[in-house]
């Protein structure tokens, strides 16, 4: 019996596994003889041109298929389980974790700590290399899995066995370099706790990190995370505006060095950091074609280039017309300012810009990704919302309208009596939601 058995959630119509009689329920249990992990291997067997599947069918018949192909055409098949195996959950206790920082009482997902270099390649997650064997790391450099987003915290490996409260964790390092001597693309993330890896400790991480290039492709550094639920947890201390501008004056002089050096900025400072520091984020070409946006690098910068280009491209008009937009802490002063330039050129237009305080987690959350329900009714029951509520993609779950409390958008719309409008993250998205020209999944 094979220890791998993946079973068959949907067959595409008019594919060549419609075609071959494969059915909802059957299950693959081999590929050219060769047992299935997980997805990747089957995406791997799949691409010869000829191949032999091993069908289980519902009444425990096994039929063998022959199928001619062309080597880039897919089969048609979506199974169960995404991965085609279980999540692989992390083995860590890090200091600077955000799930041990989680109110109780949430949906059960937001608890699971991943540390999968398979979601890492699918989805652009952090892994921080402890998890994986070195039949993981073969497979990468086989498949050609990349880029894999590493979390190296610090590149002294006796500080980040503390940091993860892992004895490997230093040792694990050692997987970048078989990465590196294989080819494989990287990008890197540095969390940065203060007193504990800051300092010298970043120009020691950052100096040793350069000796990946150029296959590590960039390395962003952010802020740690600190909730109010940190009770039990290590007395981790929040970072404070000279904090901020010594962490900025570390990374600047680092960029420079390296775009003379290599042509590239390498080392990139998350958006909270200019705004603690009251400093202006960079131009654009300092972000090497923004590499790191999902980690909160450059997308400020992304959304003004964005907004400016719509911008200058708008005719203005006398339409009267009233919005408002809730936003988090961070984003607020410059949400305010594209608000006053479009409200400029259309002077009948009013716009609302609120900060949503993070009473849930904390007022030391400032992100909009972490604005829940509960603090959007609180805190705009009774203001001047207009006609509608612009919301940010990113405080929603993927591709729900649920918040991360649970609550719907519908519940937030009806309960405030005006309709939600939920916002792709582009300064053009946000001008089309303003000036009403293309609502996102309007809620009424």
């Amino acid at each position: 019996m094979t220890k791998h058995v993946h079973v068959v959630k949907d067959v595409l119509p008019g594919s060549i596994a419609q075609e071959m009689g494969i059915e909802t329920g059957d299950k693959l249990l081999s590929v050219n003889g060769h047992e299935i992990q997980d997805i990747f291997d089957f995406q791997y067997y799949v691409e010869d041109e000829e191949i032999v599947l091993l069908i289980e069918k519902a009444d425990g018949e096994q039929w063998e298929m022959e199928i001619e192909k062309d080597a880039d055409e897919q089969l048609g098949i979506e199974f169960e389980q995404g991965l085609m195996d279980e999540y692989r959950s992390c083995c860590n206790k890090c200091i600077f974790c955000f799930i041990d920082q989680m109110p109780p009482g949430m949906r059960d997902t937001l608890y699971f700590k991943d540390d999968d270099s398979r979601l890492s390649f699918l989805q652009g997650n952090y892994v921080t290399l402890t998890n994986m064997s070195s039949h993981d790391i073969e497979r990468i450099i086989r498949y050609r899995l990349e880029p894999i987003n590493i979390s190296f915290q610090t590149m002294n490996p006796e500080l980040r066995c503390r940091m993860l409260h892992n004895r490997f964790a230093g040792e694990a390092l050692k997987k970048a370099d078989m990465l590196y001597q294989g080819g494989i693309e990287m990008n890197g993330q540095i969390v940065l706790c203060k007193g504990i890896n800051d300092g010298a400790e970043l120009e020691h991480s950052i100096r040793e990190l350069t000796r990946y290039l150029p296959l590590l492709k960039s390395v962003s550094v952010v802020p740690v995370g600190l909730t109010k639920y940190r009770d039990g947890l290590y007395p981790l201390e929040p970072f404070t505006k000279k904090d901020a501008e010594e962490v900025l004056g570390i990374i600047h002089r680092w960029q420079e060095k390296l775009y003379r050096e290599h042509g590239t900025h390498f080392i990139h400072a998350g958006d909270e950091w200019y705004l603690l520091a009251d400093e202006a984020v960079p131009e654009k070409e300092r972000y090497d074609g923004y590499l790191q946006l999902e980690n909160g690098v450059g997308m400020l910068r992304l959304l003004f280039e964005e907004f400016q280009d719509a911008y200058e491209a708008l005719p203005g008009d006398a339409e009267k017309r009233e919005v408002s937009i809730a936003t988090g802490k961070l984003a607020y002063p410059y949400i305010s300012e594209l608000a006053g330039r479009l409200m400029e050129k259309y002077p009948e237009t009013k716009i609302h810009v609120y900060a949503i305080r993070n009473d849930f987690f904390g007022e030391r959350i400032t992100v909009s990704g972490l604005v829940t329900g509960q603090d959007l009714l609180a805190q705009l029951e009774g203001r001047e919302l207009g006609n509608a509520l612009l919301i940010p993609c990113n405080m929603l779950k993927a591709d729900e309208d649920v918040f991360l409390d649970d609550i719907t958008v519908e519940q937030l719309s009806d309960a405030l009596q005006v309709p939600a409008v939920i916002v792709k993250s582009s300064g053009q998205d946000l001008i089309s939601a303003i000036l009403e020209e293309k609502q996102q999944r309007k809620v009424e």
